[in-house]
This record gives C-alpha cells, sequence and structure tokens, in this order.
C-alpha cells in the first residue's frame, strides 16, 4: 500500500486494512482540526486504490475489515465508492467496510445511493458530531447545524448503517459547559447511535481555535470541569448505546453500555471527582 501520511482511523479500527479512497478532507475547516491541514483534498485513482487491495491481498492473504481512509471519504462518487467495495469483496472474505461520514455528505447522497453502498459491504460510519449546541458547533465551523447532524444519522439509520459517532467535551470553553454537555445529549437521545465516543477537546498548534486560547478569547475548561461536564452529559444521556469515553485524551478512561452502565459511569466519575488524583496526567494525554 502507499500512503500519504499521515493517516487516521479510528481506535476501533485498529486492526483493520486501511485504504485511502481519498486524500485529505474535502470540508477541512473545522476551527480545532489539525488533521488534514497539510493535505490538498483529491479522490485517488480507482486503478490505484484497486492495486492497494492486490497488495494487501498479497502480504496479508484474507482481511476481515477494511477501513476507507481519509477525513470523509464518503464525500467520493458513489460509483467510485461502489467500484472499490465491490473490489474489496471480491479479494477478501470481508465482515464490514467502514469510513468517515461528513453529515453535509449524508445529505448530499440519496437513500438509493447510500442504500447501494450498504448492500455493496459499507456497514459502519464514523460520524463527528461534537457539539448538539448549534452556537458551538458555529464557531468551530463544523459547517452543519444540530437539526442538520440529526437528519443526516436519521438518513443513514434508515437505509442500514451503524453509526459510531464522537462528541467532545471542552469545546464551548468554560461558558459553554453546561449548554454543550445537555445539548449534546439531547441530540444523542434522538440519534440513538449504536456507538458514542467522548473525547476532551485539546488544543492542536496551527489551528483557529488555538490562536483564540493564545490570544484569551477561549479559556479551556481543567480536568475537573471537564469532569463536570462529562457528568452533566452521561447524566442527560437516555440514548441506547454502546458507549466509550477511553481516548488517549480523556482525563477519566471509561467504557459501558447505555442505559444499563449509567449508574455505575456516574459513580466512577463522582468517584474522580472527590479524588482527583485518580485522573490522567496531561503528560499521558495525547490525540
Amino acid at each position: 500500500m502507499r500512503y500519504e501520511e499521515p493517516v487516521f482511523r479510528p481506535p476501533s479500527e485498529a486492526y483493520s486494512l486501511i485504504i485511502q479512497a481519498t486524500i485529505g478532507c474535502s470540508w477541512n475547516k473545522c476551527t480545532f482540526c489539525g488533521m488534514y491541514k497539510m493535505k490538498k483534498f483529491r479522490v485517488r485513482e480507482l486503478e490505484e486504490v484497486k492495486e492497494d487491495f492486490r497488495i494487501a491481498k498479497k502480504f496479508y492473504g484474507n482481511v476481515e475489515r477494511v477501513f476507507l481512509a481519509d477525513g470523509n471519504a464518503l464525500t467520493a462518487e458513489t460509483d467510485f465508492l461502489l467500484e472499490i467495495a465491490n473490489y474489496a469483496n471480491s479479494l477478501f472474505r470481508l465482515e464490514r467496510i467502514s469510513c468517515y461520514a461528513n453529515p453535509m455528505d449524508l445529505l448530499d447522497k440519496s437513500k438509493e445511493e447510500l442504500k447501494a453502498l450498504r448492500k455493496a459491504g459499507i456497514k459502519l460510519l464514523y460520524v463527528g458530531i461534537e457539539s448538539g449546541d448549534d452556537e458551538i458547533l458555529a464557531k468551530i465551523r463544523k459547517g452543519a447545524s444540530s437539526e442538520e447532524i440529526y437528519e443526516a444519522c436519521k438518513k443513514a439509520h434508515e437505509c442500514g448503517f451503524d453509526l459510531s459517532v464522537t462528541v467532545l467535551t471542552g469545546i464551548g470553553g468554560r461558558g459553554k459547559m453546561r449548554d454543550n454537555a445537555i445539548n449534546t445529549a439531547k441530540l444523542l437521545n434522538r440519534i440513538q447511535p449504536k456507538y458514542t465516543g467522548v473525547l476532551t477537546y485539546m488544543p492542536v498548534p496551527n489551528t483557529a481555535l488555538h490562536v483564540k486560547i493564545e490570544r484569551g478569547e477561549f479559556e479551556l475548561p481543567n480536568a475537573i470541569e471537564n469532569l463536570r461536564e462529562l457528568r452533566m452529559l452521561v447524566e442527560n444521556l437516555e440514548a441506547k448505546t454502546i458507549f466509550r469515553c477511553n481516548h488517549a485524551s480523556n482525563y477519566l478512561p471509561m467504557r459501558g453500555n447505555l442505559p444499563e452502565d449509567k449508574l455505575k459511569i456516574l459513580k466512577t466519575i463522582d468517584y474522580a471527582l472527590a479524588n482527583p488524583r485518580v485522573l490522567k496526567p496531561e503528560w499521558l494525554r495525547g490525540l
């Protein structure tokens, strides 16, 4: 395989075959994200992608999972994605194909297109929600409102996809902690994603939000404040979802299934609030 680095993938795709269908991110305007700032977006040549699959077949034999990188591969033309998916299935005995999906890309594709992609084996979509608060979404230039994110996720569900969504504590700053927690919980309750991942916002150098922090225009919540925001989020969550808060950015790694483990998660957070020494030190956190 030939990679144009850096290459990013969800933690749950650690053992998947990663194939770049696109390079970079077609949106690439989020103020908090520095993942693809060094890349100019483009869709790769179909034959290049197929050759990567053939190289992987020769090297690995069979693989069960394929993750299509980069930032939002779903933005590519449906025929292109179908050709990739069908080719991958002809080479491997796949359990699933997955990729990142921008909410607006989901809205742009017809249900017929999405159903065809699902039938071709693209089963899991990773959607960065970040927040359910419209003011925060506008400030971080997400490119979609909470209602648009809901409609995009609803459309994906109706077409048979599983959704793994991510949200960020701290992304609204100290002044919007409560709004971020409660409105994000409300949005998650509407979406009912199969998987919910909670990350803690960490400033990335040379991003627009990092510049605001340096100028004193954005106050970053500290560890305890982040934990209180997380507690508000969990307290207001009613969705049936597989809950993960064990990313490298999190101060308090946790996991469970909601709603069954809600009380246990809240008790874990309360213990940490009373005993801050159990929190992950800053030097151990990362993206």
